[in-house]
């Protein structure tokens, strides 16, 4: 039986609500994940330039100039700087010489050695790189105008001393502007110099990063909390569209298998109606017979839903003291008179097993595999018992058509049907193999399945001895 309009609009408006709520949680995951990492990348960038200004404040306060590291030094850096100046006025050295000589000093390795340890005394928590370099050299004489030796961008190639081979990973951490006034042929001149200062601090990421740490643990641990919601919400919708989907199947196989009885019983009630049924004893009794067995197939489906409403904890056994495979034999021949076509073999390795059961639920859970096999094309149909270690087996196997694998872990769920092939027209209201699972469970015991599609099916119960 088809299913009605209703339920097949629903179901496909319940799947384009979830599709578009699932659209909308990757959005908004993907919206707070990049709004966080810019948040992580802001501090940082704080984080950095603060760093930067608590290393330029500290050598700020070790030295404003070069004169209390070393005076001698400094006094010859000085005269060197006259000397050249003057040699310049005489012109017996050009630009580039004056540059080259400011370069190639013979204080260059002893200024930078006293830099370095007045850097380790003073910032004992870092270990600094340096390097000095020159950016301009200009004189000025009298009124006329300025005589530029040198002047460029800061480079590494005009390092004065330090012990930095490269720029790309420091930053400036000032500027040093001297001024030298002079006399030569009784004519006063002026020399502005200008160098800066760079450094690098050896592991300033990993110092930036413990800084952070405490940010990142915290966005770290936003993100995977957004996550695990986002999990855990997508869960929940599939979650609720399997209950949605398992709920449309069952009123609509419950609805199929309430028609038939009732459409019976309507139909018997007419027929009672006309006299000359009533006035046929053998018409009459057929008809109420009819009645009847209508009458107690609601009763039976009414009697599955309730019971399955139970679930294993909740199951009152009556628990009895019984011989297991005479009471297996004994299901098997009243089976045997219900399906006489049906071909059912036993192969019990056990003998005279003593299990404390519940027969009544027990029979019931049984006849479900074993009606379910026949209800999935099975004609032959295979009972066998072994004890394995200090549990019971009872394996049902049969050549049906089978399950698939992906289908296999859904067969004990309450109201799941294999939908497959011409499966889908089967009666039943996917109650019988979950009723099984819970009367097992009940006893303490395990339900599984091996099976493969086109191959049959082995259904094995594991019962404590």
């Amino acid at each position: 039986m088809c299913k009605p309009v209703q339920s097949v609009k629903s179901v496909s408006y319940m799947k384009q609500r979830i599709n578009l709520l699932i659209a909308f949680s990757v959005a908004a995951l993907i919206v707070l994940s990049a709004v966080q990492c810019y948040l992580v990348k802001t501090t940082y960038d704080y984080k950095v330039a603060q760093f930067h200004t608590q290393i330029k404040n500290e050598i700020a306060q070790i030295s404003n100039n070069y004169s209390d590291i070393d005076s001698v030094l400094v006094s010859r850096k000085e005269t060197l700087y006259t000397n050249l100046s003057e040699k310049y006025f005489q012109g017996k050295k050009s630009k580039t010489d004056i540059k080259n000589g400011i370069l190639e000093n013979e204080y260059r390795s002893a200024l930078t050695a006293e830099i370095q340890r007045k850097f380790e005394r003073d910032l004992p928590n870092f270990k600094i790189d340096f390097a000095i370099v020159l950016n301009k050299f200009i004189l000025y004489q009298n009124t006329k105008k300025a005589d530029t030796i040198f002047s460029e961008k800061p480079f590494i190639q005009n390092k004065l001393y330090g012990n930095l081979a490269s720029l790309n990973h420091a930053f400036l951490v000032r500027n040093y502007v001297g001024t030298t006034n002079g006399t030569f042929k009784n004519q006063d001149y002026k020399l502005l110099t200008e160098d800066s200062m760079y450094v690098s601090v050896i592991d300033w990421e990993m110092i930036i990063l413990r800084r952070m740490a405490f940010v990142l643990v915290l966005s770290l641990f936003s993100i995977l909390t957004l996550i695990t919601l986002f999990v855990i919400a997508l869960k929940a919708l599939i979650k609720q569209k399997k209950v949605s989907d398992v709920k449309t199947d069952f009123i609509n196989n419950i609805t199929h298998e309430l028609k038939t009885p009732l459409a019976t019983l309507g139909i018997s009630t007419k027929i009672l109606e006309q006299k000359n049924i009533r006035d046929n004893d053998e018409s009459f009794n057929s008809i109420v017979n009819t009645i009847s067995r209508q009458n107690n197939r609601l009763q039976s489906l009414i009697d599955q839903v309730m019971a399955n409403s139970l679930a294993e904890n909740e199951i009152e056994l009556q628990k009895e003291k019984i011989e297991t495979e005479v009471f297996l034999q004994t299901i098997v021949n009243d089976f045997k008179i219900g399906y006489p076509k049906i071909h059912i073999q036993t192969h019990f390795e056990t003998q005279k097993t003593n299990l404390v059961l519940d027969k009544f639920h027990l029979t019931t859970a049984l006849l479900n595999v074993l009606e379910n096999a026949v209800k999935y094309g099975s004609n032959t149909i295979t009972i066998k018992t072994k004890q394995i270690e200090d549990q019971f087996s009872i394996s049902i196997e049969d050549d049906g058509i089978g399950i698939s694998k992906n289908k296999q872990a859904l067969l004990f769920e309450k109201f799941y049907r294999v939908e497959q092939g011409n499966l889908h027209n089967t009666k039943g209201l996917g109650l019988g193999l979950y009723y099984v699972a819970q009367i097992v469970k009940a006893h303490q015991g395990s339900v599984n399945v091996i099976s493969d599609l086109g191959k049959g099916a082995r259904f094995t119960i594991l019962l404590k001895v």
